[in-house]
């Protein structure tokens, strides 16, 4: 691929620099100590593909379940679309596990795999990956250009 006009679109590692929103930044900070951290595979910005918007994925894994929220409440200027899928491939609604998350005040408990959009100014989160039998796939999209 080295070499091909189009290679700066295609993203294969995750942004080395990455600098959290408090929101954010915090509540990995607050994750317990014990490996207990998803893994991202990628992200994507503007920084990362000029003029690209924002895009996060990340493998939820079964040690990473807690009480304590992934992410805090918060809005932004932007829309956003938030995924978890599931990985029971006889029952891809399955979500393998319970996501709690808070829709403008409003607690949602999940237990299949859903796509949930967040209008812009929203107030969204805290996000709570409770339980996790089998690996969740998460996945996130806003057309803002940094996570902010």
């Amino acid at each position: 691929m080295a070499g091909l006009r189009t290679s700066k679109y295609i993203v294969t590692d995750v942004k080395t620099d990455l600098k959290l929103p408090s929101h954010r930044s915090e509540a990995e900070k607050k994750m317990d100590g014990t490996g207990g951290m998803p893994t991202r595979v990628m992200w994507l910005d503007s920084d990362v593909v000029s003029g690209a918007f924002y895009s996060e994925c990340v493998w939820i894994w079964p040690h990473c379940a807690s009480e304590r929220p992934a992410a805090g409440e918060h809005t932004h200027p932007f829309e956003e679309v938030i995924t978890f899928f599931g990985t029971n491939f006889e029952d891809p609604h399955d979500l393998c596990g319970e996501v709690e998350l808070w829709l403008d005040g409003e607690k949602h408990v999940m237990t299949k795999s859903f796509l949930a959009y967040i209008p812009a100014g929203m107030k969204h989160c805290p996000l709570i990956v409770r339980r996790v039998d089998r690996p969740i796939f998460h996945f996130t999209v806003g057309p803002g250009q940094q996570y902010a």
